[in-house]
């Protein structure tokens, strides 16, 4: 069996003692990486026993401890801010930096709905009209579209196609009588209404009524004006009487459909593109350096219940010893979930949403305290 390395008892960290380098260069990381080669030397045993350890596993267990450390937080960070932070540019890192809440996406993703809400938008609405023929009913738009010169696809938002308003054709044979009404009427301002008498002697609702009676009676004994739109096909109700133009509004597929993309600037589509860098050791404080030591305890034990599972036993004086394989690496793993397990409630307890509802708990208890203290009435 070839000889086994094991650990001597101390180390001395240089630059490119880890697998990636990641913070060879950082003071802290390399005072704290012997006596953390140190500590967990101690945990598994040492002196007391052997641990098939050298200085290079320890070191390497170290530098994943605080990678994966630093990969959590930030994690959640870009989790609990990636609304905020999608479409920014990936050309500052984000380590040290605070993300402020914003609406400027939520704004983005409203201009989309606004564009089919009719209410604004990112994309243009243009303007279009369309020759009415005397009994001619159905149109073509694909046709309309060639001889304006535009290429692709359209979409239609709204066609101007429509009866005249009801207040236009609301008619008062009594309107303009009355002893002493002219006067009031100008003196409100109503002389130039036709109807304005009513506005002065019957109540608003009294207009509105009429003026839904109107519609009503159009929309039910009459061909009420509307349209259809079928494949690029127009037709409306009731059939044109009168020659005229016919307006519309539409949109070019092409323009919203279109992802607008600044070439100048890379920007953030995903959360591989946030621009959060491997942590500084030196800024972690005591709190997450603690944690990193016994996560760092819990990959030495892992690799070396490895070490000592492939030997299985080891020959002393006499006889052999069977290896704790089993124990170290059941200790390792349930080490391991439990590390991580209380570092993402710590990281979840520290959301806006948990601290905005622990302030809102804390001014409610104080309010309820508040309310117990004794009531002085000075009297002067």
């Amino acid at each position: 069996m070839a000889d086994i390395a094991i650990w001597g008892g101390s180390s001395t960290f240089t630059t490119g003692s880890t697998p990636f380098g990641f913070y060879d260069t950082d003071t802290e990381f390399q005072t704290d990486a012997d006596k953390v080669s140190k500590f967990v030397a101690n945990r598994l045993g040492f002196p007391l026993m052997d641990v098939e350890l050298d200085s290079g596993s320890f070191y390497t267990c170290f530098e994943e401890a605080t990678t994966t450390y630093g990969n959590e937080v930030f994690q959640y960070k870009i989790k609990e801010n990636y609304l905020n932070l999608e479409g920014a540019t990936t050309g500052s890192k984000l380590n040290n930096q605070v993300v402020d809440p914003s609406l400027n996406r939520i704004i983005q993703l409203a201009k989309h709905y606004g564009t089919e809400a009719g209410v604004g938008g990112n994309a243009t609405r243009y303007t279009g009209s369309i020759g009415l023929t005397t009994n001619q009913q159905t149109y073509d738009l694909d046709a309309w579209a060639t001889s304006e010169g535009i290429t692709g696809s359209i979409e239609v938002s709204r066609v101007f196609y429509e009866a005249p308003p009801a207040i236009q054709r609301y008619f008062d044979p009594y309107a303009g009588t009355g002893t002493g009404i002219q006067s009031l009427m100008s003196a409100f301002d109503f002389g130039s209404f036709s109807p304005g008498i009513n506005f002065m002697m019957m109540p608003i609702s009294y207009d509105v009524a009429l003026l839904q009676g109107i519609e009503f009676n159009d929309q039910i004994r009459k061909s009420h004006y509307s349209f259809e739109l079928v494949n690029n096909q127009l037709k409306v109700f009731p059939v044109p009487t009168a020659s005229g133009s016919m307006f519309f509004e539409y949109y070019k597929e092409v323009e919203k459909a279109t992802i607008v993309y600044d070439e100048s600037h890379h920007k953030i589509t995903n959360i591989a593109e946030v621009p959060y860098d491997n942590p500084t050791y030196s800024h972690i404080n005591s709190v997450g350096k603690q944690w990193i030591f016994r996560y760092t305890l819990a990959l030495a034990k892992e690799m070396l219940a490895y070490i000592r599972g492939k030997y299985g036993t080891v020959p002393i004086p006499g006889s052999e010893t069977t290896l704790n394989q089993a124990d170290l690496l059941a200790d390792a793993r349930t080490e391991k979930i439990e590390l991580m397990t209380s570092l993402r409630e710590m990281l979840d307890m520290t959301s806006r949403g948990k601290q905005l509802e622990a302030q809102a708990k804390e001014a409610e208890d104080v309010q309820t305290t508040l309310k117990s203290v004794p009531m002085v009435i000075y009297v002067g």
